[in-house]
């Protein structure tokens, strides 16, 4: 009898898993055209540009004021330098906040309210840094208006994770990646006019008209990518008209915490991804110092074109444009080789990889400090304004070059946490954006042009030349050991 009982159980047991099964929530198959890896390209595409409006408008912003500096301590009677500079990279150090805290709640909430957001609070405090009355107020304008801006930085790389396969990622990193670094090159240019021949409020004015446009832009068209929240709105949906509450996604199904506990999972994974894994660390220094020089380059344009080469604040904001073809340029050809020499390896070992995308991280290690050479001596010895312009230049065809491998890297790294993964790597190259400039005054001061840059690329090479040999070796490795990479 207890034999037959037990016969007759199994059927009943395995029918209860294959209807557990049938109500799991997923993509009906590998080609589901609601599954954003299968979106129409122009689709895709239009994903792509939105994202990287969002991601150019913050950075131009961070440097827009870089020419009206001089104009704005005047009028906020501020004499100290470091004070100075610091009403210009105060809204970087935002960045090293917000992605912290953004990149996860886009993993929770999904990528596309967590962006708007974000970007409506940059731009109401863009628009008030425009009538701050006292540096204290400018200082805390920008840096909540920099805590708004900062999410596109972290949740951008997402979106393309979320788009792409591994093998088509390369082009689309290539764009997204130039934004930030554009931005900061463009910026200046408009600043310098605007300040010249109207106020420095309209630098801020300028940018918060651009930005509700994108805004916008943003709300017709950029679509919810995230795919966990995209089948959690499935199953929410399939709940809705069947009734039935057992129509569930597999994180749903696995995950029996609080809201407020996965929240706090999600907020603590930047800093775990930080703290225990190599990889990340090892990149997100490297951007740092790369992202640091940057910004320091450019804090002293304003100061070189209207001093030594006593040009107006217009003509002089000019010479960003030798910054923008570079970064221009070098995208151009992250965008040509990245994905061609992903495929090239991936073609004759038989299976992708992260580290395919260190091959062309040499450029980066060869631009960069010739460019900073370059620059260095020629602005110390006054030659014709093309020499320091051909160095920052190539400078920044380098600073690209290795900003869109490694950003590519992580993404490819670490797929679904991509988003906390760049905001990791985002932290510290802000602090480090933040702070390299406030030193700046000094350190040109004691040694020049000439020395202060030649001293800038020797720690370039020597941080800059391991890079390519460690990931190339050692990546694997490394990402085998965590729980959070792919693969």
């Amino acid at each position: 009898m207890e034999e037959r009982d037990l016969e007759q159980a199994q059927p009943d047991h395995e029918k209860d898993a294959a209807e557990a099964a049938s109500k799991l929530v997923q993509w009906e198959s590998p080609d589901d055209p609601e599954n954003p890896k299968n979106w129409k390209t122009s689709k895709k595409w239009m994903a792509v540009v939105t994202v990287s409006c969002f991601t150019f408008i913050s950075p131009a912003s961070s440097s827009m004021v870089a020419p009206a500096l001089s104009t704005m301590a005047k009028d906020f009677n501020v004499t100290n330098e470091v004070e100075s500079q610091l009403m210009l990279s105060v809204f970087v150090l935002a960045y090293a906040v917000g992605p912290l805290f953004l990149g996860p709640l886009s993993e929770i909430y999904g990528r596309v309210p967590v962006l708007q957001l974000a970007n409506l609070l940059y731009l109401v405090f863009n628009v008030v840094g425009g009538v701050a009355k006292t540096k204290g107020q400018m200082i805390a304008f920008r840096f909540l208006a920099g805590l708004g801006g900062s999410a596109p930085l972290s949740i951008g790389g997402g979106v393309l994770s979320d788009l792409f396969t591994s093998d088509e990622r390369g082009r689309a990193m290539a764009i997204y990646s130039l934004a930030p670094l554009l931005g900061p090159a463009i910026g200046p240019i408009a600043g310098g006019f605007i300040t010249e021949n109207t106020s420095w409020s309209w630098t801020f004015y300028a940018t918060s008209i651009a930005d509700g446009v994108i805004q916008l832009f943003g709300l017709f068209f950029l679509r919810e990518t995230y795919s966990p929240v995209l089948l959690k709105r499935k199953a929410e949906k399939l709940r809705k008209e069947t009734g039935d509450p057992e129509y569930q996604t597999e994180s749903e199904m696995s995950n029996d915490q609080t809201v407020l506990q996965i929240l706090g999972t999600s907020l603590v994974r930047p800093f775990k991804l930080l703290t225990t894994q190599p990889i990340v660390q090892f990149i997100a220094v490297y951007i740092a110092f790369m992202y640091g020089l940057m910004y320091l380059v450019m804090s002293t344009f304003p100061t070189l074109w209207t001093g030594p080469y006593n040009e107006s604040i217009g003509i002089g904001s000019l010479n960003y444009i030798a910054l923008g073809l570079g970064y221009w340029g070098g995208s151009q050809i992250c965008a040509l080789l990245n994905d061609r020499i992903y495929r090239k390896l991936k073609k004759r070992t038989g299976q992708g990889k992260p580290e395919f995308r260190v091959p062309l991280l040499v450029v980066a290690v060869f631009f960069t400090p010739v460019g900073l050479f370059i620059y260095g001596w020629t602005a110390q010895a006054h030659t014709h304004w093309i020499g320091p312009d051909i160095g920052a230049c190539l400078f920044s065809i380098g600073i690209i070059t290795a900003y869109q491998c490694l950003q590519t890297y992580i993404v490819d790294a670490y797929t679904r946490y991509a988003a906390s993964a760049l905001a990791a790597a985002a932290c510290l190259r802000s602090l480090a954006g933040f702070g390299f400039p406030l030193f700046a005054p000094y350190m040109y001061q004691a040694l020049d042009y000439g020395w202060g840059n030649s001293l800038l690329a020797f720690f370039s090479i020597g941080i800059g030349a391991p890079a390519p040999i460690f990931l190339w070796f050692y990546g694997e490795k490394l990402r085998k050991m965590s729980t959070y990479a792919a693969g």
